[in-house]
């Protein structure tokens, strides 16, 4: 009786592919086109639904509401991961996503309310966690604009893209994170025949917001230079020491906040992993309605919190200089 269920999927199993291998059933062609079938169909309507979206905004000026709230947070997730998705294409794949969750967790849980609870709290989890990442790298970026901005300023008399060229040429002036930019920047006054004022604005889109002061000034600089004009440039520097001393100060609440968090998971955590370890405890969390509710619960407390601590962490960010 202990191994007769193991032995019987087995069976089963073999049964299936001599089946399948003798009969030329072609089981696993027609499961891989009937897959192909519905991919190319959802492909087809996220398509349509992404002209149609396009049109609407050129026509009329969305309201902002929690839905247009949702959709700028997931097309900045795309643009700063470089996903190949659309905001529809990104929606099916969570839409798939939450179905396997609640699928997965309705075999524990016992019900499919409780389970779909838990599948929206963790799809919540999971996209908070993507936007830490995005503000992260963002941030990282910032600082690395303000390294390159430092090194640029004072050169920047002898003109900006002679400073640029000068800073190139070691590779550890510009991180590399950012570097390509600045050598494409280069690459388009000398060799594409861009005009200096073309090159810097494409510079300044890829580098982003903080480096708008820069480019003005550059460009100011380049088509109107005078003498003693190049100390334009030197606010640059004292900006960047204000915004690097707030960015310190928003750190250590960041930190503070992130292991008030890291704390309270913890003792949720620990709650119950205790519990599983009493036998009575254990049959009340897993059996029982109530038990499981407790379990669904915790879960939906940990993803919101994170969710709740992350989205206080952006608002101090948009006075940190997180443009």
């Amino acid at each position: 009786m202990k191994y007769s269920i193991p032995f019987s999927i087995g069976v089963g199993i073999l049964l299936f592919f001599f089946l399948n291998y003798y009969l030329d059933l072609k089981i696993f062609s027609s499961i891989k086109a009937f897959f192909h079938s519905i991919i190319e169909n959802v492909g087809d309507y996220n398509t349509k639904k992404y002209v149609e979206r396009a049109k609407k905004a050129k026509i009329k000026k969305q309201k902002v509401n929690l839905i247009t709230k949702y959709n700028s947070v997931i097309e900045n997730l795309i643009y700063d991961f470089n996903l190949p998705l659309t905001l529809e294409g990104f929606n099916s794949l969570m839409a798939i996503l939450f179905a396997i969750i609640v699928i997965v967790t309705v075999i524990f849980l016992k019900s499919v309310t409780l389970s779909m609870l838990v599948g929206i709290s963790v799809l919540v989890g999971f996209i908070t966690y993507f936007t830490m990442q995005s503000r992260i790298s963002r941030s990282i970026k910032i600082e690395n604009i303000m390294d390159a901005e430092d090194l640029l300023c004072p050169l920047a008399r002898e003109g900006v893209l002679v400073a640029i060229k000068k800073v190139l040429e070691s590779e550890e002036y510009i991180s590399k994170n950012i570097r390509p930019y600045f050598i494409q920047f280069v690459d388009n006054c000398e060799n594409h025949g861009y005009s200096f004022r073309r090159a810097m604005e494409i510079l300044n889109k890829q580098l982003g917001p903080k480096f708008d002061n820069f480019s003005k000034k550059a460009i100011v600089f380049e088509y109107n230079e005078r003498k003693g004009m190049a100390d334009i440039f030197l606010d640059i520097i004292d900006e960047n020491a204000a915004l690097r001393e707030i960015n310190a100060k928003k750190n250590r609440i960041f930190k503070k906040m992130n292991f008030d968090f890291m704390i309270k998971t913890a003792m949720i955590v620990a709650f119950v992993a205790y519990s599983m370890t009493s036998t009575d405890l254990r049959t009340f969390m897993l059996e029982s309605g109530m038990g499981r509710f407790v379990i669904t619960l915790s879960i939906i407390v940990i993803c919101l919190s994170f969710a709740r601590c992350q989205a206080l962490q952006s608002d101090i960010g948009n006075f940190g200089g997180d443009k």
